[in-house]
């Protein structure tokens, strides 16, 4: 799934893939892109049925790992370099790690 960049002007909705290997831009009404919208989550939802798979659902924002003990260490020691608690910290690294697939 890619991120997108849009902007909003009154009942026209403009956005744009990002990043991309080509440019693929759209100008749509909210009345368009809504029914736009639910077509594609049917045709997700038709395609799961098909293939014999669950729909894929969103993240809850809770993540329990397991890691060896002296990286959970230098994870806390770094959380308390930044002034963060390993949380922020935890939370800020995985996003800047997850920016860079």
């Amino acid at each position: 799934m890619r991120r997108g960049d849009g902007e909003f002007f009154d009942t026209l909705i403009s956005g744009q893939t990002t990043p991309a290997k080509a440019t693929a831009a759209l100008m749509l009404t909210v009345a368009e892109l809504t029914q736009d919208f639910r077509n594609a989550i049917d045709f997700y939802l038709k395609e799961c049925e098909e293939a014999g798979r669950a729909p894929t659902k969103p993240a809850s924002g809770k993540l329990m790992l397991r890691i060896p003990p002296e990286v959970h260490g230098a994870a806390l020691v770094a959380a308390q370099a930044a002034g963060t608690s390993l949380n922020q910290w935890a939370a800020r690294v995985l996003a800047q790690a997850a920016r860079q697939v």
